[in-house]
């Protein structure tokens, strides 16, 4: 019945969708094929004996998963300023090209950087490998720049009461324009929305100096936070290699508005993927066969991120306030939301990179057209000579198979890593091992039943 369904759907989703049906459709008809209830079950199996096992393991075995290992001294500080001028221009020319470039979301490059390399690649290579917004913020260099030429000047005070709640407001509007924006992949509008955001910011930098691009900048503010996944990382001027979170394990908590912004991060994500299921639009009255396009659904996609994104604070809240009254703990439900929030990055990163994994292998390849060809003046500034893209990998079981294996990987990894992070966290707080892993099971069943959330969505038929 499952494999009948699966061609019926493939069928009809190719038939009503001929613009997705190369990047998207035929790879989710063919996921329908696969036993994906068996590999739902292994991945939720994976996580619960991860559980099962750090609450039986030594608690000194599991903080030495998360020392670092110490490279070299390394200081980079002095190129920044560089970095982040030739990145300030290499964004001057994206915009350009965004407004006098090719219409074509496909051939603008503005268009492919933005929400192919820059929100998909560098997003995760920044949590996962190393932080290299530090050197490729286009607003640093700028700011140096500007008080050269001119007399330094004193930056006006930010109320602390802020705290992280401006990046956080900051970043909800960039995901509304990824979720609910009626078009966000017009060039034109994309490169004026990009302009004005920079000369904004730009102006505020000015006015408060650094510290409103580390408190109210909401890229800025995201990419420090995913930064304390990376496995490379500064520890007493040297270079660290450890385990994905170490930095999270071994750093103060984070205050209440940040660590509100690591779960918000999980919340937006998981809706970007539950708004393109059948499922959702079902529950909007729309049949998926006949999508009348995103701007009907504008209002419904909004108010679905923000339940989303409340729902997902309450819950995570209450596991974590109940995980420390079972551990009879003391510790204030804030303080204990900035140890443990930051313990479900990995889910968001393995939740961006499953969602997204199709969409990069596609539109990777159309970036490097419009890079080598930004104009469309028959220009080959990369060298790749007759260059096509390739969507083949979507058109056999066994490739199909491979990809979904991998972003099952990714969503099943993450809420491991999560699960020892957030252990590794607990075992800092409470001078118990038994103590820690009390404290540690509300959270767990929370983070198993997510995984078979994430596990679900990935399976689920999706226009």
């Amino acid at each position: 019945m499952q494999h009948i369904r699966g061609i019926a759907i493939l069928k009809f989703t190719l038939l009503a969708f001929p613009g997705r049906a190369l990047a998207h459709a035929s790879e989710q008809g063919l996921v329908l094929l696969l036993p994906t209830d068996l590999y739902t079950g292994a991945g939720v199996a994976a996580v619960a004996l991860t559980v099962v096992a750090l609450a039986l393991l030594p608690g000194g075995l599991i903080a030495g998963l998360f020392r670092p290992v110490p490279l070299l001294a390394l200081s980079l500080r002095k190129i920044q300023p560089v970095t982040s001028m030739l990145a300030a221009l290499f964004l001057a020319l994206l915009v350009w090209a965004g407004l006098d470039g090719p219409s074509d979301p496909l051939a603008n490059p503005l268009v492919l950087m933005v929400w192919t390399v820059f929100w998909i690649g560098f997003v995760t290579v920044q949590a996962l490998i190393f932080d290299l917004w530090s050197y490729l913020n286009p607003w640093t260099g700028p700011l140096r720049l500007i008080r050269r030429c001119f007399a330094p000047w004193r930056y006006a005070s930010l109320s602390p009461a802020l705290g992280y709640w401006l990046g956080t407001l900051s970043f909800l509007a960039f995901a509304y324009l990824l979720l609910a924006d009626p078009a966000p992949a017009d060039p034109p509008r994309l490169a004026r929305l990009v302009a004005a955001y920079w000369v904004f910011t730009m102006g505020l930098t000015v006015i408060f100096g650094p510290r409103w691009l580390r408190r109210a900048e909401g890229f800025t503010v995201i990419f420090r936070a995913y930064s304390r996944l990376a496995i490379l990382g500064c520890n007493a001027g040297r270079l660290c290699l450890g385990l994905p979170g170490w930095q999270i394990v071994r750093r103060r908590p984070l205050p209440l508005s940040l660590a509100a912004l690591c779960v918000i991060l999980l919340g937006t994500g998981s809706f970007d993927g539950l708004n393109e299921t059948f499922w959702w639009l079902a529950r909007l009255g729309i049949n998926p066969l006949e999508f009348p396009g995103r701007s009907a659904v504008v209002g419904a996609n909004t108010l679905g991120m923000i339940a989303a994104n409340v729902a997902l604070l309450g819950v995570v809240a209450a596991t974590i306030g109940l995980g420390l009254r079972v551990a009879g703990s003391r510790t204030p439900l804030g303080e204990g939301f900035g140890h443990f929030a930051p313990s479900l990055l990995p889910i968001a990163l393995g939740y961006h990179v499953a969602h997204y994994l199709t969409s990069f292998l596609v539109d990777s390849q159309y970036a490097l057209v419009a890079l080598s060809d930004p104009f469309l003046t028959g220009a080959d500034w990369l060298g790749l000579g007759e260059f096509y893209v390739s969507t083949g990998f979507f058109g056999t079981r066994s490739s199909v198979r491979a990809i979904y294996l991998a972003q099952a990987g990714a969503v099943v990894i993450g809420h491991i890593v999560a699960v020892l992070v957030a252990h590794a966290t607990a075992l800092r707080l409470f001078p118990g091992h038994r103590r820690a892993a009390l404290s540690q099971a509300p959270l767990a069943v929370f983070m198993i039943g997510y995984t078979f959330f994430g596990l679900w969505l990935l399976a689920s038929p999706r226009f």
